[in-house]
């Protein structure tokens, strides 16, 4: 017998040549039927019929189709995004870890191309940031995207964080039906004391901005929120009286926080290392205004992976080593695919509060 080929016969009657021959002849058969039957197969001639390797490929497509749903069940959805559409600004906050290492911003249409991807994956809550996001086209580009976002996409809540200088009543009477929230940063009720960390724009008045802009949220019917990063600079400071004043749905008091290549490192445009606090340090300025019920703080741990943060290119940022680094744009991947890359710890977004009663309709506010 020969094994190779399945032949029955007396190989002392056969030359080793000819056996040879018929082995390799015998082999090429083989292949030959295979091969066929496969282009059969992928042809789809075997519809209809029962054979073992569609069953199998049936299978792992079937497997396939439940990995890739459970990924779906896994894959993290957008519910809130902080997209910094521009980098430029008119302060220089010593601290400031979104700074202008480029002017770039997208034309309004793929913005909103953007903006829908966005949506369609889950968005319930988007926040217009900087650089300050008043400066580019004099708010009007700001504006247009407030509502489409409000009016087109029906997103329940809609917000700004703004340095206030740039603000006019104007905006307001345009844009403020669509606006839920609006966030103006200040670090100090101390207007030196804002001069020495950047957060003016030569001697005009950055607290008047911010009780002009309080009052236009009042009548404009505009959440009002302030923010504040506390550092070297405002540790000692006593806010309570003025943030009770004022009133803010919100009061959200950060710890100033180092990112590699904005505010610390080689290529840094800022050096905030001389405005880093001590987690201590932190803690008893919070003890300090326990009384102000308002109060949202952030620390260090809090903050840096529990947003999710879009830069001008519509890309997300991990800030997970320190740095920001980018993932590909949504505008070209997609949401689903780029969100992978996003760092984003979703449990920590929960766990600091960061979803809340965000829709102006929803907050019961006297107007």
């Amino acid at each position: 017998m020969c094994y190779t080929c399945g032949f029955k016969m007396h190989f002392s009657s056969v030359s080793p040549k000819l056996l040879l021959q018929l082995c390799i002849s015998t082999i090429h058969s083989i292949f030959a039927s295979v091969f066929s039957k496969v282009r059969y197969w992928t042809a789809g001639g075997c519809k209809g019929s029962v054979s073992v390797l569609p069953a199998a490929a049936a299978a792992a497509a079937a497997a396939d189709s439940k990995l890739n749903q459970s990924k779906d069940r896994d894959a993290t959805t957008p519910t809130s995004v902080n997209y910094h559409f521009t980098r430029k600004c008119n302060y220089k906050c010593g601290f400031c870890f979104h700074t202008a290492k480029t002017s770039f911003v997208l034309p309004l249409e793929e913005a909103q191309r953007g903006l829908k991807l966005l949506k369609e994956s889950g968005m319930e809550k988007i926040n217009f940031s900087g650089g300050e996001p008043f400066l580019h086209e004099k708010g009007e580009f700001l504006g247009e995207m407030v509502q489409f976002c409000k009016q087109d996409l029906q997103l329940p809540s809609v917000s700004i964080v703004s340095n206030g200088s740039m603000i006019k009543e104007k905006w307001f009477q345009k844009y403020g039906a669509y606006l839920d929230i609006l966030a103006v940063s200040c670090d100090s009720f101390d207007e030196a004391t804002n001069q020495l960390i950047g957060r003016a724009q030569g001697r005009k008045s950055h607290l008047e901005n911010l009780y002009k802009i309080r009052n236009w949220c009042q009548q404009y019917k505009v959440a009002f929120k302030i923010n504040s990063v506390i550092n070297t600079f405002n540790i000692d400071e006593d806010m309570s009286e003025h943030i009770m004043e004022l009133n803010p749905v919100r009061w959200k008091v950060f710890q100033c926080l180092l990112i590699d290549g904005e505010n610390a490192g080689q290529d840094a445009l800022r050096e905030a290392e001389r405005f880093v606090i001590s987690d201590q340090q932190f803690q008893e300025f919070l003890d300090r205004h326990s009384n102000v019920s308002c109060l949202v703080p952030e620390s260090n741990e809090k903050m840096r992976n529990s947003y999710l943060i879009l830069d001008e290119y519509m890309r997300f940022l991990d800030c997970r080593e320190g740095r920001k680094d980018p993932s590909k744009s949504i505008l070209d991947v997609g949401v689903k695919e780029a969100i992978c890359f996003s760092g984003f710890d979703e449990k920590m977004f929960l766990k600091r509060g960061g979803k809340y009663v965000w829709s102006k309709a929803d907050m019961k506010l006297e107007w």
